[in-house]
């Protein structure tokens, strides 16, 4: 090892996390269309599923009534 070290300095920190940040908000804007749409579908579906799901138990509990006339 040299006995002159390079010293780290609150610039090269401040540049290395500026460009890790810059790279991550670049993959976040590239992947959002997708996440908002895989967002929608999954609650469509969750909505879809829980309104047949209710519409079974319904019928399962509802009595069958006949009116008849004499």
């Amino acid at each position: 090892m040299s006995s002159e070290r390079a010293r780290i300095t609150r610039k090269d920190i401040e540049e290395k996390i500026r460009s890790l940040t810059g790279e991550v908000e670049e993959q976040v804007t590239a992947a959002r269309p997708a996440l908002i749409g895989t967002g929608v579908g999954v609650a469509v579906l969750v909505v879809l599923v829980a309104y047949l799901l209710g519409r079974r138990s319904g019928r399962q509990k509802s009595a069958v009534v006949e009116i008849r006339r004499a």
